[in-house]
């Protein structure tokens, strides 16, 4: 894994972001990691400081964070759009359409226009990859979770599509798909401490327990600067069995 690989990830503070920076440094990325929680100065003053390899930008502009990557390092070898959105529990009959175009802007047209924004530089480049951070949710689908299933299927049949749309520029495209990762943006710790919930919740699991970011951060990395430059159009699911 070279050093000089550039990787962008957005909501770095949230979902697996805080895991796949951390392995991505580790593994020896260059990061741009951008977090609306970096417009406080100490929040990103401390992020800076954990890890010298990353630069914390706040911004969610698709266009400015791709700059923001080219001007200070002077390409972009892959982004990874690291995506979370409340799973709403609604039954279709009284779900809101508002919270629907929410989950939808959030969980599709988030990576949308961050890929959109990154592929004319990776096409100059002659090289690129795309991850996308979705669920495993809906390979099997989730009663009373038609919203959130919706939105994170039509971003594991994004990737699919780009997959073969960027293949001739020789740009990879790939999604992770968690579920039952033990992360506080889906399983609050407080959740994870009743003894009986966590019970409930792995016997769901055929490995019979959680799984950690650190696991999905590993395969982060291993799609982001890792040695896979045959593997394209895959969306992977990280959940223990149960996809």
């Amino acid at each position: 894994m070279a050093a000089s690989k550039v990787v962008l990830i957005t909501n770095a503070t949230s979902y697996v972001g805080p895991a796949a920076v951390q392995r991505l440094t580790q593994d020896g990325a260059q990061v741009v990691a951008q977090s609306s929680q970096f417009a406080e100065e100490e929040t990103r003053t401390a992020f800076a400081q954990r890890h010298p390899q990353a630069l914390p930008i706040a911004s969610s502009d698709p266009a400015t964070l791709v700059q923001a990557a080219t001007s200070r390092f002077g390409r972009l070898d892959c982004v990874i759009s690291n995506d979370d959105a409340p799973a709403i529990k609604a039954a279709v009959a009284d779900a809101d359409l508002g919270d629907f175009r929410t989950g939808l802007e959030a969980m599709l047209v988030a990576p949308f226009a961050l890929a959109k924004a990154a592929i004319p530089v990776m096409q100059a480049q002659g090289a690129g990859r795309i991850v996308l951070i979705t669920s495993a949710a809906p390979l099997r689908g989730l009663t009373n979770y038609c919203m959130y299933a919706a939105a994170r299927g039509g971003a594991n049949a994004l990737v699919l599509s780009m997959a073969r749309e960027l293949a001739p520029h020789n740009i990879l495209v790939n999604a992770i798909a968690p579920n039952y990762v033990a992360n506080p943006t889906y399983f609050p710790e407080t959740l994870l401490a009743d003894e009986t919930a966590r019970a409930k919740i792995e016997r769901n699991i055929p490995l019979g327990r959680l799984g950690t970011s650190a696991e999905v951060g590993a395969l982060v990395s291993f799609y982001a600067i890792g040695d896979c430059g045959f593997v394209t159009g895959h969306v992977t699911p990280v959940a223990g069995g149960w996809a």
